[in-house]
């Protein structure tokens, strides 16, 4: 599948999903977030790679969550589809996991929608239009009463999500309704760039002057910042890390002796109380 002028309005304003879309290798992307993408990897050569790198650190925090016993997932914020979705990954492990994919893109939500017909998953997985700075709306869905519990445990997935949303405040509320709402034994997990132990910071300065032409503006934060986030919850061991650290899988994996180029920082939280 691909996005084309016949099924969707081509916007001429590149989108981030797209342009994330774009540096995996994917197709769901116009000519506007193909031409972003370049001028991007122009500012930073390693962008490619680092997407990849967050998308393999996704995957190796699906697959920690299933070995805790997980079967439940609320992918906030999931954008585009690509390879190594999470019901993908999780369902190689445990057909029955059950997995609701939330996107305020419409775009998305609708993509989406037709990789859970094409994977015929329908009946464990879904794919709704909701913004994860409204919980409440989230938690209504009637596809999320269908699919998920909350009487039992859930992982929160919230990867490359809260750079989007620029107010401290408004991720602390987001995340104090994901807290009330989840019982003891659900995980969060995330991924955050950040500015931290970065050395060159002009380029971080120009990467968001050209976020700031998309749709959707970026707002890196701090190793601080980003752990006030996981308040309330226990982090998992190593912590909170650049996302080439965190439980990698092979000693060969990349950028283990350079985890700062990735930009990014990870990490999973437990709520035990």
């Amino acid at each position: 599948m691909s996005l084309s002028s016949s099924a969707y309005e081509r916007e001429e304003q590149p989108n981030a999903s797209r342009i994330y879309d774009y540096l995996l290798g994917g197709s769901h992307n116009f000519e506007a977030d193909r031409q972003a993408a370049e001028q991007l990897c122009a500012l930073y050569p390693d962008a490619p790679l680092s997407a990849r790198i967050n998308r393999y650190f996704l995957r190796r925090v699906v697959n920690y969550l299933h070995q805790q016993g997980i079967d439940q997932f609320l992918d906030g914020g999931s954008g585009l589809p690509t390879l190594g979705n999470v019901h993908e990954v999780l369902h190689r492990h445990n057909p029955n996991a059950r997995v609701v994919y939330v996107d305020s893109d419409p775009v998305a939500a609708k993509l989406s929608h037709m990789v859970i017909e094409n994977d015929q998953a329908g009946d464990r997985v879904a794919a709704i239009q909701a913004d994860v700075s409204q919980p409440k709306a989230i938690f209504d869905h009637p596809d999320v009463h269908r699919l998920i519990d909350f009487k039992r445990p859930v992982a929160a997935l919230f990867f490359a999500v809260f750079q989007f949303i620029v107010d401290d405040d408004a991720v602390a509320r987001m995340m104090r309704c994901f807290y009330d709402v989840l019982t003891p034994g659900s995980y969060i997990a995330l991924s955050h760039p950040t500015v931290d132990g970065v050395s060159n910071k002009e380029a971080v300065e120009a990467l968001q002057n050209l976020y700031v032409r998309t749709v959707r503006p970026v707002t890196p934060r701090t190793k601080l910042q980003i752990a006030g986030i996981f308040e309330g919850y226990d982090l998992v061991d190593p912590g909170l890390v650049f996302t080439p650290l965190w439980r990698p899988a092979e000693p060969s994996d990349p950028w283990l002796d350079q985890p700062e180029r990735s930009l990014c920082l990870g990490g999973v939280g437990r709520k035990t109380t």
